[in-house]
């Protein structure tokens, strides 16, 4: 098998979405599964809509999903001398032709075509009349008088186009610009393509391009095209399903991993298997599996995918991704220390970074900052819920503040005085975290320290006295 070349084509005129973002990831995969070349090319011939800044967010949303290409990024607007070349060939090799009509008188054979209940189409007016290059006139493909035009989709499978169906397309507008089917062909070949996987939006432009490589006499890559990426209620997918640009879910806190796990698996399978490291994408990545029907993006299974793989990732990694989320929520620059038991407590808890770093508030916050909601503090913080916190602000005053004495000090008190646990717990997890949540006593208490533990069962208890019940 000759070695592998894909490539993705984004054209800078806004963010990386989910759509193009999961075409990169599929030729990027398919590069990596067989050792082969992943290019990456702007397309940013459309000068009024392309913007820097929008290629400097795609290659930062490349680079952070992992997606590594090869070589240097190759621009569209930096090689129309290169597509002008083709063009010539074209033009002396007989397979292309000048021609002067109007986009009115183009729009007139169309229209007449319509009248006559056939396909709207150029009727070929200038092919034979043999005009050369001239103010106003534009290069057109010629394309054969009969025959069908046949590829084998790596998704569809076989599709096959009647060249009757296709008129003789401009390649060349009259401003010296190659169109977007001549420059894409051009720039595939130069880049070595074997293969080129993009959406099905793409479907008509094959058999386009499949001419205009048989014209130049040069090989033709393999095709997939795969259906665009829906909403749950079946419509094309947009922000109010939930989906975002790929900068987007970098800032609220979604792991790249997981990301392009989830995107893997829109339209592609390996068994029944959801979750996959990338090494095993890559491994089982070969081209093959491709889904023809259309997929459904789902905001809920991608946090609950992004929220294993923040359970399984290193824990010294995580501290890493976290901290700067925790900054971001003015919650100080914890170092490691102070970061790692936070997230072995919170970690199981929280779906992206950003949540993550907002469990750790009541933590972080000190006693007299911490806010405690209305419905827990109503229910715990009772005369009796304040005696037992009375009680044990006296004995933790005496415990060695790690979580192993902690516990012991908590379980002898309750079993001390014929207590059940869930009489004295409510009150105390209230006063520590503000809220009927968190993780275990002992390990909230270990992290606080004895001073600021005290320090908070002390405004507790004095709420507590307060209460009416």
């Amino acid at each position: 098998m000759p070695r592998v070349v894909t490539r993705f084509a984004p054209s800078p005129t806004g963010h990386l979405h989910l759509g193009g973002a999961r075409t990169a990831v599929f030729n990027w995969l398919l590069a990596r599964h067989f050792g082969g070349t992943f290019c990456l090319r702007i397309e940013d011939t459309d000068l009024l809509r392309s913007k820097q800044e929008y290629t400097d967010s795609i290659l930062a949303s490349m680079r952070w999903l992992g997606l590594d290409w090869d070589g240097e990024p190759i621009y569209q607007t930096q090689r129309t001398d290169l597509y002008n070349d083709y063009v010539e060939r074209l033009l002396q090799s007989g397979h292309a032709y000048y021609c002067d009509c109007t986009p009115e008188q183009v729009e007139a054979m169309r229209e007449k075509a319509r009248q006559q209940g056939v396909k709207p189409r150029y009727d070929g007016h200038c092919r034979e009349r043999g005009l050369g290059p001239g103010p106003g006139r534009c290069v057109r493909l010629k394309l054969p008088a009969s025959g069908r035009v046949a590829f084998d989709d790596m998704v569809k499978g076989p599709i096959a186009v009647d060249v009757a169906e296709l008129d003789d397309m401009v390649i060349r507008r009259a401003d010296g610009m190659p169109t977007y089917n001549m420059a894409v062909v051009v720039d595939d070949h130069e880049m070595g393509l074997t293969h080129i996987i993009r959406g099905d939006d793409h479907v008509s432009n094959t058999p386009k391009q499949i001419l205009l490589y048989e014209a130049l006499g040069l090989d033709v890559p393999r095709f997939g095209h795969v259906p665009m990426i829906l909403g749950k209620d079946k419509q094309k997918l947009s922000k109010r399903h939930g989906a975002k640009a790929v900068i987007e879910y970098e800032k609220d806190g979604l792991l790249p991993e997981a990301l392009v796990n989830y995107l893997a698996r829109l339209g592609w399978s390996h068994g029944d298997q959801e979750l996959f490291t990338m090494d095993e994408l890559v491994s089982y990545f070969d081209g093959t599996s491709l889904n023809p029907s259309a997929a459904c993006f789902d905001d809920v299974k991608l946090a609950w995918c992004n929220a294993h793989f923040m359970r399984e990732m290193p824990l010294e990694k995580l501290c890493d991704l976290v901290r700067p989320f925790v900054s971001q929520a003015g919650l100080g620059d914890l170092d490691h220390e102070r970061l790692r038991p936070l997230c072995v407590m919170f970690r199981e808890r929280a779906s992206d970074l950003v949540g993550l770093a907002e469990s750790f508030r009541p933590l972080i916050v000190a006693a007299k900052d911490l806010a405690y909601t209305e419905k827990d503090t109503k229910k715990h913080f009772t005369k009796s819920g304040g005696l037992h916190l009375q009680a044990l602000a006296a004995i933790l005053a005496k415990t060695p503040f790690n979580a192993e004495a902690l516990e012991a000090a908590l379980n002898a008190y309750v079993a001390d005085n014929g207590l059940r646990f869930k009489e004295v717990a409510p009150p105390l997890r209230t006063a520590l975290m503000g809220f009927m949540g968190g993780s275990h006593l002992n390990e909230i208490m270990a992290f606080l320290g004895r001073e600021e533990t005290l320090a908070r069962l002390e405004r507790a208890c004095a709420l507590c006295a307060a209460s009416p019940n």
